[in-house]
């Protein structure tokens, strides 16, 4: 009953949000954490496409991105390698632009520039600033664009935190299938995706709190009332100093590849086993993604890489502690309902001793 009332409320916001009732939505807005709870709440594509158009508007975002030089480095290069003179390109969300220019300077023919937040009036500013030609902006969503000629590339830039909370897969395959020339390219296509159990610095390990005993006083029985908020299961960060190992060797979880993925393949639930050979407790499953292009060239977000990009976040999905020796087995069963959707998934543990 409390995840229905809290998923009207969601709607209710978000229809709110949309009918213009400026005052609820500069509320929203002040609070970014209730903004992305209600967002992932929701399951209609209009709710999605509301949180993007102000979301990624914000010039705080944009500056963690434009900041965040792995990120920057990565897509450079990938484009000055893989971009050729009079390539057609689309430039999926393309924020302030930079992307599209980049390959406009490589020699591109035609660039569209797509998006559908407000952030697009900056972006015609930025490139009229820079001197950037051959570059379209189309303020509309992806799925609505249309062109009469098919394009060489398509580049993008829809990874979340947990790599496919950004509707990555359903907006790319869109594209490709629609106005990608047959043998064009996808930049990024590749995609590892990781769920590793990790152990916590000491000084940063947060049992739940039915787990407590502080100098004596014991949390035990608040077991009975487990929080039914997907999100209290989850822990996000991007900081280096949270996780203090692996527990196993990191190995992908499940490998994706945009270029001939259909979205039904995704699987369901994934099953892995690690074998433990750094002993310690495990205090969950770190979720973190490379992407590559080439054999030389990877963006990770993995909190164990001092080079990871750092403005996404990595997230640990947490378990109830238990140690674990050198030479136990972890086997985790990963269940999800919509790749989308991280509050839809659902995860367990087993210990095999050694």
């Amino acid at each position: 009953m409390l995840t229905r009332s809290l998923q009207r409320l969601s709607t209710g916001i978000f229809t709110a949000l949309r009918r213009g009732l400026g005052t609820c939505a500069k509320w929203i807005r002040a609070r970014p954490r209730l903004s992305v709870w209600l967002y992932r709440q929701g399951t209609a594509d209009a709710d999605y496409r509301d949180f993007n158009l102000w979301y990624f508007g914000q010039f705080s975002e944009q500056e963690k991105m434009l900041a965040d030089r792995p990120r920057m480095d990565f897509y450079h290069t990938a484009i000055t390698r893989h971009v050729k003179p009079g390539d057609r390109v689309i430039d999926l969300g393309t924020g302030t632009g930079i992307l599209a220019a980049f390959a406009a300077r490589q020699g591109a023919a035609k660039v569209y520039a797509i998006d559908h937040s407000d952030i697009l009036k900056h972006a015609k500013r930025l490139a009229a600033d820079n001197r950037i030609e051959n570059v379209e902006f189309v303020a509309t969503h992806s799925r609505d664009f249309k062109t009469a000629e098919r394009v060489d590339v398509i580049l993008h830039e829809q990874m979340g935190d947990f790599l496919f909370d950004e509707a990555m897969v359903t907006n790319v395959i869109d594209l490709r299938e629609r106005l990608l020339k047959p043998g064009g390219l996808i930049l990024p296509a590749q995609f590892e995706f990781f769920c590793e159990p990790v152990k916590v610095k000491d000084d940063r390990h947060i049992p739940f709190i039915w787990e407590l005993n502080v100098h004596g006083y014991d949390y035990s029985c608040m077991e009975r009332s487990r929080p039914q908020n997907p999100q209290y299961y989850q822990h996000a960060s991007c900081d280096l100093n949270v996780v203090e190992h692996f527990l196993g060797e990191p190995a992908p979880a499940l490998m994706v590849d945009l270029q001939t993925l259909n979205e039904t393949n995704l699987p369901h639930q994934i099953q892995l086993t690690r074998t433990v050979v750094n002993a310690g407790r495990l205090d969950g499953f770190a979720v973190f993604f490379r992407a590559l292009v080439d054999s030389d060239l990877a963006l990770s977000s993995s909190p164990m890489d001092a080079g990871r990009a750092p403005h996404w976040g990595y997230r640990i999905l947490r378990v109830e502690t238990e140690n674990y020796a050198k030479g136990d087995v972890i086997e985790l069963t990963l269940t999800v309902d919509q790749w989308a959707v991280p509050d839809s998934w659902r995860w367990s543990q087993k210990k095999i001793s050694a």
